[in-house]
């Protein structure tokens, strides 16, 4: 199986070429006519990407809602003149449609390999992550020191905490960074990337002098040392 897709479209004209462009190649596809439909099934199936119909009204909103509750990649599908505030919102690609089957295919690979199927979107106790004496409240996207005051995490600095956190006790490139952040907070440079790392560990109150949570491991990248697990 090459991965799970959902196509959220309830335009025949543009969910059934996707599907018959999918098919042949191993993706399981689901397809969603509504919002609600659309929800379930991230709620009930291992989707690793989204194809979304960017003439649905609230296409940039679903964008943006997901992008905060979920790992689950997406690409829109639509006129050329969607393509800026899509990538803004939070989406990952954007397609102009109709769209050539190799290239949906060869980017539905790419996507695919770089995210972890989708979480799902309500998932009762599973949005606290505790490490080394903070709390990462993912719905809110806010962490919580141990005397309970509150930071709010900006998209970047979430994206790379939960990046971190997957990868805990691991050394990433800068490389490997950039590559799996996902956000408009930088230009993709090896520069952005330390920037991004200061503001984390400031919030951390981790002393960039002498780190003990984001370790720098000069000439290979960053090393996190914090275990994280689930709240009780």
């Amino acid at each position: 199986m090459t991965g799970c897709v959902l196509i959220a479209s309830d335009d025949p004209q543009v969910h059934q070429p996707l599907r018959m462009s999918l098919d042949p190649h191993g993706f399981e596809v689901h397809v969603a006519g509504s919002v609600d439909q659309a929800e379930a099934c991230l709620e009930g199936a291992s989707v690793g990407l989204v194809l979304l119909d960017a003439q649905w009204p609230d296409a940039l909103a679903l964008t943006r809602q997901w992008r905060e509750r979920s790992e689950v990649g997406i690409i829109l599908v639509g006129g050329d003149g969607e393509r800026l505030a899509a990538l803004e919102g939070g989406a990952d690609d954007y397609l102009i449609h109709p769209v050539l089957p190799r290239e949906l295919v060869a980017r539905a690979r790419n996507l695919l390999r770089r995210v972890q199927p989708a979480r799902p979107l309500i998932q009762p106790d599973s949005h606290l992550k505790r490490f080394a004496g903070w709390t990462l409240d993912t719905d809110r996207r806010r962490l919580q020191a141990g005397d309970g005051r509150e930071t709010l995490l900006s998209h970047g600095e979430f994206q790379l905490l939960n990046l971190f956190m997957r990868n805990s006790g691991l050394t990433l490139s800068r490389d490997q960074l950039m590559d799996q952040l996902r956000n408009r907070e930088w230009l993709p440079n090896d520069r952005s990337i330390d920037v991004l790392v200061g503001r984390l560990r400031r919030k951390l109150h981790d002393n960039p002098a002498e780190p003990e949570l984001i370790i720098t491991i000069h000439g290979a990248g960053y090393l996190f040392t914090g275990a994280a697990s689930l709240a009780a």
